[in-house]
């Protein structure tokens, strides 16, 4: 694997499971990287390895960024990839983060090296974290739906199947390669409001986290998005009652997500996600 530089030996880790999330088209509102971020940030963590952009990325589409270091000298961020052994107090096990950029080029390549990844570190599970716009409702709880590469995990873990076919991003591709190599994988998509997605959704975020936590058993602290999902809860209510036709919007957004399942649940199904995504991307084809 020449497009990876280890930073330490593999270590030994304990029962581990790998969790990835990628900025950019598979995540809406920034909820996925959030949620990764709030979980790197509550345990004792080492950097393992660093993927060389070189191959990866089209510099043009994903441009490298330049900082003043010390405002004495430029430095040069390039999209960056980094493997993350993260170990928490008292859990019985350890995570491996993939905190991660999607990739422009060489997707196979790519998702295989990750693969790689998690057969050496003997990693049990992988699961990739995603978010999606959708016609939900900023009011409701965040709907989470579930893919997986076999029946069994889907069936372990709780999860409700979607049916979706259409454009993929690299989560698909990596679930792709980890079931060709026998290894399991699951992903979570939160769905966020089509009508606030241009903004941070911490809400989505935290949704995501507490349902990454009942797969894991490993807690983060999300003191800090809870904060910032009751303040973005006010801040979106406040504009949406300024106006008229958006209020509007959302009380119709209500009523079809609860219509969809009965009046006993607020989730909607994994088939509704899968309509609501379908219709999202024919809609970004067609701008």
């Amino acid at each position: 694997m020449d497009q990876l530089r280890w930073e330490m030996n593999p270590p030994k880790l304990r029962d581990p499971m790998m969790v990835c999330a990628f900025r950019g088209w598979n995540d809406a509102a920034n909820a996925a990287s959030s949620a990764l971020e709030t979980l790197a940030d509550s345990l004792e963590v080492d950097v393992l390895a660093e993927v060389d952009p070189e191959d990866f990325y089209d510099f043009q589409a994903n441009r490298p960024t330049i900082r003043l270091v010390e405002g004495a000298h430029r430095r040069i961020d390039w999209p960056s990839n980094t493997f993350i052994a993260a170990r928490a107090q008292g859990a019985d096990r350890d995570l491996v983060l993939l905190d991660g950029t999607e990739p422009n080029l060489k997707w196979r390549t790519y998702s295989d090296m990750v693969v790689q990844v998690a057969e050496q570190l003997d990693v049990r599970l992988v699961v990739v974290l995603g978010s999606l716009i959708a016609e939900v409702a900023h009011t409701l709880p965040v709907p989470i739906t579930g893919v997986a590469t076999d029946e069994a995990t889907v069936r372990s873990l709780e999860l409700e199947r979607s049916d979706y076919e259409g454009p993929t991003g690299i989560v698909g591709v990596i679930h792709d390669r980890c079931r060709a190599a026998g290894l399991p994988s699951v992903s979570l998509w939160a769905a966020v409001p089509h009508y606030v997605a241009a903004v941070p959704n911490p809400k989505a975020a935290l949704a995501l986290s507490e349902k990454l936590e009942s797969i894991t058993r490993v807690s983060a602290d999300i003191s800090g998005l809870e904060d910032e999902t009751m303040s973005y809860e006010e801040q979106i209510g406040r504009a949406v009652a300024a106006d008229p036709e958006v209020e509007e919007l959302v009380e119709r957004i209500e009523n079809d997500q609860r219509s969809r399942r009965g009046a006993d649940t607020d989730v909607p199904s994994g088939d509704a996600l899968a309509m609501e995504f379908q219709r999202f991307l024919k809609q970004r084809d067609s701008d």
